[in-house]
């Protein structure tokens, strides 16, 4: 379309310029720009500028009911990044410390702690592995296609989370 009136212009032009005697520019509306200062952007926050605006606040997760499959998925990525957690902070161990992992193992036990505080401590030290570990079987059964309804999915959640506890404490009382 462009074309065509780059085009036309290019043939016609001349006699539309031309036409102050034909009276064609009666048609034609004269428009004046006036230039103004440029306007500088306000220094304000995109909550400001939402508040300003009368933008309501989008709804966020505190409008929905926990669910099940919503709770065992932010778990499964807190608990992959406690396990982050771990490795890191035994790569550092290993790299700063002074002793070798073994001593410390034995100042734990010569702290004589008690039966149930240190297998607390290997419950809290497991159950972010076993939990990882059957929620991340879990996730593999799902990408071969298998377990996909809502009913299988609260049932597949509900038996990870029986084998990740009772694996954490078997692991425990080792």
């Amino acid at each position: 379309m462009a074309l065509i009136f780059r085009l036309a212009s290019k043939r016609f032009g001349s006699q539309i310029l031309n036409a102050e005697k034909t009276g064609l520019y009666s048609f034609v509306r004269t428009v004046a720009l006036q230039a103004q200062p440029a306007t500088s952007e306000r220094d304000e926050s995109y909550d400001e500028k939402n508040m300003r605006l009368k933008r309501p606040l989008s709804p966020h997760l505190t409008i929905f009911a926990p669910q099940l499959t919503s709770v065992l998925s932010i778990t499964h990525r807190f608990t992959g990044m406690a396990l982050s957690g771990y490795a890191i902070a035994l790569g550092l161990g290993a790299v700063v410390l002074p002793e070798s992992i073994p001593h410390y193992i034995e100042e734990l036990q010569s702290a004589q702690l008690g039966t149930a505080c240190i297998s607390s401590l290997k419950f809290l030290l497991a159950f972010p592995l076993t939990y990882h570990f059957w929620n991340g079987i879990r996730h593999l059964l799902w990408d071969t296609g298998k377990f996909l309804t809502l009913r299988e999915v609260y049932i597949t959640g509900y038996v990870m989370l029986v084998l990740a506890f009772s694996s954490a404490v078997a692991l425990s009382v080792m």
